[in-house]
């Protein structure tokens, strides 16, 4: 399924990883206290960011990327009844590599 959605500039449209089910002594930890994950795979990204002179920047990430990010970075949207993140590229703190 193609993503409906073209972010502009530096920006980068970003689906969060879910960890797997916390367990810890034997307690499973509801949803509702888990901590949201800071990693994620980039699904979309813009074309860079313009200096004043008008030339083009491209970005370090692109689609399919693994990054992490900061735990309260970007705006979070819905879109098809998925969640997403659109974020800057300097909100991203390091792309990881396979």
């Amino acid at each position: 399924m193609a993503l409906s959605v073209r972010p502009l500039y530096d920006r980068l449209v970003v689906k969060r990883i879910e960890e797997t089910e916390t367990v810890r002594g034997g307690i499973i930890i509801p949803d509702s206290a888990k901590e949201k994950p800071q990693e994620g795979e980039v699904v979309a990204a813009g074309n860079g960011k313009r200096k004043d002179d008008g030339t083009l920047i491209p970005l370090d990430v692109k689609a399919g990327d693994r990054i992490l990010f900061g735990k309260y970075s970007g705006s979070e949207i819905k879109l098809d009844g998925e969640e997403y993140l659109i974020l800057r590229e300097d909100e991203v703190l390091a792309v990881l590599e396979k």
